[in-house]
């Protein structure tokens, strides 16, 4: 295993209705940490994780203090049981899960933290007719350079997944003519995003404003374990790049397969995807197919996490 494991938390768009609930029947730590996000937010955010209904917890200003609550839950859950990260990323969103488990966060001040964020980018989507979709089978390059020549609208880069797949954002009218480019260019699919706005492009610029204002109230420590930036792919090297970096995130690319291979490179050969959904741990085998990867978001793939851990590899 080398270094010991990489926790990885994954953004918005793995949130389904049911997350955290069995690890909350199970665990009382987990139960403990989505009653601690329903007093925080001060509205039941756990009922709606649990419950739904789907399209409420779909809506931008829902769904990320939903995830991050789950997130740091399971979180808790694999540190009661003697698992701790030697490294952490965390994916958009994630990255603030990535931050509490590094110490550099208190859960609470995160809380508050993305429950602003997910108001202000719900509120920028609402200015601008905007979306996300996936470019497949181009490479980094070859997307870049349609974006640059989509007239119809602004249209660019919004995450950097793994090798050929590459997340576009911008205007509706320029992603569909990104899209025809895309095609003639080779692209096997270019697959509509269900997102509420074109995030991580310069059309977030409002929401990456007014959430200045908010880390300026709240305390960040340098991290305890290295932690790798969405918009550096870089380890951040004390507490006061984190504001920047977060601020800067919200209206940048995701620079996710040069976060892994930056991990992977430094020995890292061991990653937990901390969360719901499976999103991660796809991207993370396409990007270094050589590392083992596994997750935890219930008590059955948390088992299997541990088995693997126990067998050390």
């Amino acid at each position: 295993m080398g270094k010991g494991p990489v926790f990885v938390f994954p953004g918005q768009g793995s949130q389904y209705v049911g997350m955290g609930k069995e690890l909350a029947e199970k665990f009382t730590v987990a139960a403990d940490t989505l009653a601690e996000a329903d007093t925080v937010l001060g509205r039941p955010i756990t009922r709606l994780c649990f419950e739904g209904p789907e399209e409420e917890l779909a809506r931008t200003e829902v769904t990320q203090p939903a995830l991050l609550a789950v997130e740091v839950a399971c979180l808790r859950v694999l540190l009661e049981q003697g698992v701790k990260p030697a490294a952490a990323a965390g994916h958009s969103l994630g990255e603030y899960a990535a931050l509490v488990a590094a110490g550099s966060l208190t859960f609470a001040d995160a809380l508050r933290v993305v429950d602003r964020r997910g108001r202000l980018m719900a509120a920028a989507c609402e200015h601008g007719k905007g979306g996300m979709a996936a470019v497949l089978g181009l490479d980094s390059r070859q997307v870049e350079e349609i974006c640059r020549r989509v007239k119809a609208g602004l249209v660019e880069p919004a995450n950097f997944n793994a090798p050929g797949q590459v997340v576009i954002a911008g205007e509706k009218e320029g992603l569909k003519e990104a899209a025809e480019l895309a095609g003639k260019a080779g692209a096997r699919r270019v697959v509509p995003l269900k997102v509420g706005g074109p995030f991580h492009s310069s059309l977030m610029e409002p929401a990456a404003e007014g959430l200045k204002g908010v880390l300026c109230e709240v305390e960040v420590a340098d991290p305890r374990i290295p932690v790798v930036a969405n918009v550096s792919a870089d380890y951040i090297k004390g507490a006061g790049e984190i504001p920047t970096g977060l601020v800067e995130q919200v209206a940048r690319p995701v620079r996710w397969e040069e976060t892994i291979e930056r991990l992977v490179q430094d020995g890292y050969g061991f990653f937990v995807e901390v969360g719901p959904g499976s999103v991660l741990s796809g991207l993370i085998r396409r990007i270094a197919p050589q590392v083992t990867v596994t997750r935890v978001e219930d008590p059955d793939t948390l088992n299997k996490t541990l088995a693997l851990l126990r067998e050390g590899m």
